[in-house]
Order: C-alpha cells, then sequence, then structure tokens
C-alpha cells in the first residue's frame, strides 16, 4: 500500500468518523428533546388533573351555593307572606 493509498483511507476513516460523531450528537439531542418532551408531557397531565379537581370543588361550590339561595329565597317568601298576613289582620 502506497502513501497515497493510506492518505485516502485515513480521510474516509475520519470522515467516517466525523459522520459517526455528527450522528451520535443528533442521537443525544434528540433523545433530550424526547426526554424534554416527556417531561412536558407529564406537567400537562398534572396540571390537567389538577384542573379537573379545581373544575369538580367548583361545581360542588356551585350547587351549594344554589342550594342555600333557593333555600333564602324560600324563607324570604315565607316571610313575606307572614308580614302581608300581618299587614291584611291589621287592616281589616
Amino acid at each position: 500500500m502506497s502513501n497515497k493509498d493510506i492518505e485516502v483511507v485515513t480521510q474516509r476513516l475520519r470522515a467516517a468518523l466525523e459522520a459517526l460523531e455528527m450522528a451520535a450528537e443528533r442521537r443525544i439531542d434528540g433523545d433530550a428533546q424526547t426526554s424534554s418532551l416527556a417531561d412536558q408531557l407529564h406537567a400537562l397531565a398534572v396540571d390537567r388533573s389538577r384542573l379537573a379537581d379545581d373544575l369538580d370543588n367548583a361545581a360542588a361550590r356551585s350547587k351549594r351555593l344554589e342550594n342555600a339561595n333557593r333555600e333564602i329565597a324560600d324563607r324570604l317568601d315565607i316571610a313575606i307572606n307572614s308580614i302581608r298576613s300581618v299587614i291584611a289582620v291589621k287592616d281589616s
């Protein structure tokens, strides 16, 4: 093998090693992005769960407020009717 052949083979080997190094870097970057996406997906799932709990709590609170409002309205109706009865008896 001549020096020129060795030089050509060496250049090809360097090019192959550079290509391998670049492929490894792309793989590492891809793995990092995949890991980052997995972390983001996990964070979104946690947020979704928290928001679902918050929504359930808000719906339950809304229902309690509706019931309290209905009870207050019923009591006011009773009080108004009682006052009207007293006024009607007084006017008679």
